[in-house]
């Protein structure tokens, strides 16, 4: 007999379907969280016979079980535990386990691809192309390659995974990967699936009107409460709000948060271990520990959510050659302008910081994260550009009439600009 301990998300159940496909009515799954497979891995190694096989795939072990399945393994029973986290890869000093971040090829891993190959190097399983392109989408969408492929049909089978139960999920998909000579949604799927991207779309830009930000640690964090659509709000909320290093996603009720980045530089594994979690470099969870939730709740609860750039202006554009203006809530200023042909500098509240920046990007990114700011509507920004040249035509009226005449024309030119903005 056969016995797999997985996963309940897409990928975890994914390796349920193959252990399907190769042993039949010969293996027993159970699909766990994070927090119940400990449990459920001390409950079978009491009760599975020597000449029973383990699987334990997409998840890991604590150090209690790690000593147990050692102990079974020595003593002759069957065990093979097969993850893609690298805050797991210490168990592949054990003959019983195969962490592998990433395929031969060089591309990321999913546990479904590495159990699929262990399945075909073993000779359990005959590849098909519906069934390796069931694996592909399953392995784009745990890994997020389908974000930069454009692969929306790996995004639709999570998106179909969570419509339905888990029941039905794999009674549609073992008939796909096994009529089908290529793996496809049919009419009714495709409409369903239609609905519920724009129930998505929907909840995304809720959220983001939400999301405050705050530093925890050497961190700028945006801090969301949500209960659902974690991957595609980490994604969203990330690409929106770029200078923020991660994005933690809060659960109360269920007291876990999710982390995601979609910076190279940032390892949210390594955040997530320090509150008992682990996972991806680019997406862990843990618990919402006592200490989690003082820096991750208490602490940011009253912390006002982060304030949008304005939109459709004509003027106050960023990296513009006349500069950019923001503003925060505390009535603060920000100009940024470019200083010579390589270097920006920033104008805070009329004063020239000493900070120097070889990109408008940096120096934008260096405001957001510690003062909060936001691009300012166009009328803003003109108030701004006009009462600036009347101050500099002040304090030059003592230079010859040449030179209040340059002033002049660029006091007439942005109030010509302030007439435009408001005849529109």
């Amino acid at each position: 007999m056969y016995h797999l301990l997985t996963h309940n998300d897409l990928d975890g159940v994914g390796c349920g379907i193959l252990a399907k496909l190769a042993f039949n009515d010969r293996v027993n799954i159970k699909y766990n969280s994070v927090a119940s497979l400990n449990p459920q891995v001390e409950r079978a190694l009491e009760k599975i016979k020597k000449e029973d096989v383990l699987f334990i795939t997409d998840l890991s072990v604590n150090e209690h079980n790690e000593k147990n399945l050692e102990k079974h393994y020595l003593e002759g029973g069957k065990v093979q535990l097969i993850d893609h986290h690298r805050t797991a890869e210490h168990l592949n000093q054990y003959k019983w386990a195969i962490v592998q971040v990433e395929e031969e090829d060089g591309k990321l891993s999913s546990a479904t691809s590495l159990l699929y190959r262990y399945l075909l190097d073993n000779r359990y399983l005959e590849s098909s192309q519906a069934l390796d392109q069931f694996v592909e989408l399953i392995r784009q969408y745990d890994t997020w390659e389908w974000d930069q492929n454009n692969n929306l049909k790996a995004k639709r089978l999570n998106d179909l995974f969570f419509l339905m139960s888990i029941e039905e999920f794999e009674e549609k998909m073992l008939h796909k990967v096994t009529k089908n000579d290529d793996f496809t949604y049919d009419e009714f799927e495709e409409r369903i699936l239609d609905m519920e991207e724009e129930k998505i779309d929907r909840y995304l830009k809720r959220k983001k009107r939400e999301i405050v930000q705050t530093f925890i640690g050497e961190h700028c964090v945006g801090v969301v409460h949500a209960e659902s659509y974690h991957s595609e709000l980490g994604n969203e909320l990330g690409q929106e709000f770029e200078y923020l290093d991660y994005i933690a996603i809060l659960n109360v009720g269920g007291r876990r948060i999710s982390l995601r980045t979609i910076h190279d530089h940032i390892d949210v594994s390594e955040i997530a271990a320090e509150f008992g979690g682990g996972g991806h470099a680019k997406a862990s969870g843990c618990s919402l520990t006592e200490n989690a939730y003082k820096l991750f709740v208490e602490q940011p609860f009253h912390i006002e959510s982060i304030r949008f750039d304005a939109f459709r202006n004509l003027y106050n554009i960023k990296a513009s050659g006349e500069g950019t203006l923001y503003e925060n809530r505390n009535e603060e200023t920000f100009f940024i302008y470019l200083l010579n042909e390589t270097t920006w500098g920033i104008v805070y509240n009329h004063e020239l910081l000493d900070n120097r920046f070889s990109s408008f990007k940096e120096a934008e990114h260096f405001i957001k994260r510690n003062y909060s700011a936001w691009l300012v509507r166009d009328e803003n920004y003109v108030n701004y550009l006009r009462k600036q040249h009347l101050t500099i035509l002040h304090s030059a009226s003592y230079q010859d009439k040449e030179n209040e005449d340059v002033y002049t024309y660029s006091l007439e030119e942005y109030s010509d600009k302030g007439e435009h903005y408001r005849s529109h």
